[in-house]
């Protein structure tokens, strides 16, 4: 009898409207940006924020809570360059504008998976732009929580650091 790894594990307690909402919403995102990315992880308990550049928005309706949308920098300057069609090299005001910007699609996205289900808002606050390492994100009890990393295949970038994605939504039932 085989038996699931805790990699496998995690997949089979998350949510899976959650899960497709968050898959479907990067994708169609990347999509726009000329980009594609594969989920690769998946969590039920907060990680840590593996990108320098995190874009955050709150969200209430039938549940309450908030969407990150964490990736590296150089994640960052390539979607916000295929979404603009235009070469970014760094992380400039118009980059950062951008990650806000992705992280409205995104969430967008989110909202429109989970609009017939349990977890469904109607109403989104304005994307914050967070930009450095070492911070951590205090989530409040009784949350539920699901993280998906996406890693994006780019021959530019060297580390796997530099390809990854990371989508976490944490919701509480009102």
């Amino acid at each position: 009898m085989a038996t699931a790894t805790e990699g496998e594990m995690e997949v089979l307690s998350a949510d899976p409207v959650m899960l497709q909402s968050i898959v479907s919403a990067v994708e169609s995102c990347l999509q726009m940006c000329g980009m594609e990315a594969k989920c690769v992880a998946v969590s039920t308990v907060p990680p840590h924020e593996i990108g320098s550049v995190t874009g955050m928005i709150g969200v209430h309706g039938e549940v309450s809570g908030f969407v990150t949308v964490n990736m590296a920098e150089r994640v960052a300057t390539s979607a916000v360059g295929g979404l603009l069609q235009d070469k970014c090299d760094s992380l400039t005001p118009q980059v950062i504008d951008g990650v806000g910007e992705i992280t409205n699609i995104i969430v967008g996205g989110i909202k429109k998976g989970l609009s017939n289900s349990k977890w469904c808002f109607g109403q989104t606050t304005v994307p914050s732009v967070i930009i450095g390492r070492n911070y951590q994100i205090a989530y409040a009890g009784g949350l539920s929580f699901l993280s998906a990393t996406f890693e994006h295949e780019n021959d530019d970038s060297f580390t796997l650091e530099d390809r990854l994605i990371q989508i976490s939504l944490s919701l509480i039932q009102l």
